[in-house]
């Protein structure tokens, strides 16, 4: 069943920004959306297909929003088994950032394997987060990185190969930077760019770091800032500033390395790194797996450079939303916390920080500890009884910008006219005797479809375009078509409208149009 609610503030926030906000470079309403009548970023699934399908030319999304949703992993997962062995301290059933094998000494392997798409544009920068992200969550667990495996997807002969030697190297450098060695990898020939790592550590028993072992009163703390999906997005659209790329760039490119030593030294509770998922995804589950609610205060929460302003002018990946199917049953915001804050909370993080649960006494010199090494850390919120739920408050001390005016607003029409649906309509004043209460109910109807309303009217006129060439009506296109120029539509945007109704239409409605505009 189609959410029309959740499927009109997606496509609204698409439509103002002029760009699919899951696929930046298709316009809104996408091809798919035309054809099949579904919204993939409003989080509706198309039929499992039969056959062989290339994925690359439905999404483009970046960084760790190219992960797979949440609560569709859960799904596929739940419909799987996996044989018990007692070796497995914390396998696939726990969820958490990585997976924990006893040895025989009470010396343990820690395991992950993390990959994603590019969140920046430098083929190096982009070598470098990859790394960084994936050693996080062995630091997440507590433990210390050893070797890494590359895993890398590249477009061969369609870029330059400098780029996959760029990459490479970022990679390097940066798990150089972290004491882990490359001992090997894997490539496929991909016609979409993707890195990351496979690497495996080490940790004693009983040091192991879990999401589940957070208690009532832990103070949480977050060692990054929030936004970077954001600001991915921004940058793909052309809207993010140089400070707020750089500072992204520099946050997605800080190990976790110092972090989690920090946590272990002052005894945290439980840790979990924020990537893909978001901060509510990850918090999610660290209250679900302790038992516990956490309580939120936004206005404590770091933030990147410009992310505030990016969602002022309505800039929100496709990722916020299925972060927010996944986990938002989870979730409750208090008086004064609007959408709009907590979608921010719901941003795919890539390489981002830890989020750290430790006893009210300890977190005073946990905090001073992470800020004398520079790190940006801070007091978000804490643990309290509960049964798994997330609360969100605001003190009011961060103030939200206020949006900007829309970029692209229809003229204003000199005087008032009735709106009417059919152009060719027979003027009043041509009223044949015969009119008729009817006729004029009829008049009625046709004004009121005409008028904004659910649709501005800038949409209507380019619909009143489409429909015009698919009925074929001369009189009704050649009005609608000086109606629009008057609005201020392009004679781009004219003609894309007018092929909306030749898709429909096909062969005699494009010599239909094409006489007409030869004309």
């Amino acid at each position: 069943m189609i959410d029309t609610q959740r499927r009109k503030r997606v496509m609204q926030r698409s439509i103002a920004l002029g760009h699919c906000i899951c696929d930046p470079k298709k316009p809104c309403p996408c091809d798919i959306f035309k054809q099949k009548n579904i919204c993939l970023c409003a989080g509706e699934r198309m039929d499992n297909p039969t056959g062989p399908v290339a994925l690359t030319q439905l999404v483009e999304k970046a960084g760790c929003a190219s992960k797979i949703d949440q609560a569709f992993l859960k799904e596929v997962l739940g419909g799987l088994s996996f044989p018990e062995n007692p070796h497995v301290l914390v396998g696939v059933p726990a969820g958490d950032d990585a997976g924990v094998y006893e040895l025989e000494d009470g010396t343990c392997l820690v395991q992950t394997v993390d990959v994603f798409t590019p969140a920046v544009d430098d083929p190096y920068l982009f070598g470098q987060i990859a790394a960084a992200n994936s050693v996080s969550d062995i630091y997440a667990m507590g433990g210390t990185p050893l070797t890494a495996l590359s895993v890398l997807g590249f477009p061969v002969r369609m870029i330059p190969d400098q780029a996959m030697a760029d990459i490479l190297r970022g990679g390097i450098d940066k798990m150089n930077e972290a004491g882990v060695a490359i001992i090997g990898g894997h490539s496929i020939n991909d016609p979409q760019v993707k890195a990351g790592f496979a690497v495996t550590g080490v940790i004693d028993k009983d040091k192991v770091k879990t999401n589940a072992h957070a208690r009532v009163g832990d103070v949480l703390i977050l060692t990054k800032p929030l936004g970077t999906g954001i600001v991915a997005f921004a940058n793909q659209i052309g809207r993010a500033t140089p400070e707020s790329i750089a500072a992204s760039a520099k946050s997605m490119t800080t190990l976790n390395k110092t972090a989690a030593e920090l946590m272990v030294q002052f005894g945290a509770s439980a840790c979990t790194d924020v990537t893909g998922f978001s901060l509510l995804g990850h918090l999610a589950e660290m209250v679900r797996r302790s038992g516990l609610d956490a309580e939120l205060v936004w206005d404590d929460i770091p933030l990147l450079p410009g992310v505030l302003d990016y969602i002022a002018q309505g800039i929100f990946p496709g990722a916020i939303e299925r972060n927010k199917e996944s986990c938002g049953k989870a979730v409750l915001s208090g008086p004064g916390v609007t959408e709009e804050m907590t979608d921010l909370l719901y941003d795919a993080q890539t390489s981002g920080g830890l989020l750290i649960a430790i006893a009210a006494d300890s977190a005073p010199a946990l905090l001073n500890a992470l800020h004398q090494h520079q790190l940006p850390a801070a007091v978000i919120g804490k643990m309290i009884a509960g049964k798994g739920m997330i609360h969100i408050k605001t003190t009011g001390q961060r103030t939200m910008h206020a949006k900007p005016a829309p970029q692209k607003q229809p003229q204003p029409q000199p005087q008032p006219q009735p709106q009417e649906a059919c152009c060719c309509s027979t003027p009043a004043t041509q009223a044949s005797p015969a009119s008729n209460g009817t006729e004029d109910l009829y008049k009625q109807f046709l004004s009121a479809v005409g008028r904004p309303g659910g649709l501005d009217a800038y949409t209507k006129q380019a619909i009143n375009i489409a429909l015009s060439v698919l009925s074929k009506c001369e009189p009704c296109l050649k009005i609608h078509v000086e109606k629009a120029r008057k609005m201020g539509f392009s004679q781009p945007e004219i003609d894309e409208a007018a092929w909306m109704g030749i898709a429909f239409g096909g062969s005699p409605v494009m010599m239909f149009y094409k006489s007409l505009s030869e004309k």
